[in-house]
C-alpha cells in the first residue's frame, strides 16, 4: 500500500509519518509539502502513485482538491488535522500518527 503524507514544507510533520509508517510491512511511504520550496514539492506523480492521501490540516486538504482534482478521482483523500506544532519525530507527534492512520487503512 502507498501512503502519502502531506504538509506544508516536507520538513517536519510529514517526514514523521514517512518515517514511521515506512517500517510497516506492505507499506510504502512517502512525504512531502504543498509549498513550492519543500524538500518535496507535491505533485501529480507522487498523487498517481499514492493509494491514500494524508493530510495534516484542512488548508493542505484544500490545496490538494483544487490542485490535481482529476488525479483524484478513486483515491482516499484524509485529514489528520495535525497542527504545525511539533518537531520531527517528536513523541507526540508519532503517538498522534499512530493513533489517526489506521482509522483509515488497515495497517
Amino acid at each position: 500500500m502507498n501512503l502519502l503524507f502531506v504538509c506544508s514544507e516536507n520538513r517536519l510533520r510529514s517526514p514523521t509519518a514517512e518515517e514511521v509508517f515506512s517500517e510497516y510491512d506492505g507499506v510504502n511511504a512517502i512525504g512531502c509539502g504543498t509549498n513550492l520550496d519543500a524538500e518535496t514539492p507535491l505533485s501529480g506523480d507522487l498523487i498517481e502513485w499514492a493509494d491514500v492521501i494524508f493530510v495534516m490540516e484542512k488548508s493542505h486538504k484544500n490545496k490538494v482538491s483544487k490542485k490535481y482534482k482529476e488525479l483524484l478521482q478513486g483515491k482516499k483523500l484524509a485529514c489528520l488535522d495535525i497542527p504545525d506544532n511539533y518537531d520531527r519525530m517528536q513523541p507526540e507527534l508519532v503517538r498522534l500518527l499512530k493513533n489517526k492512520v489506521p482509522r483509515y487503512v488497515r495497517l
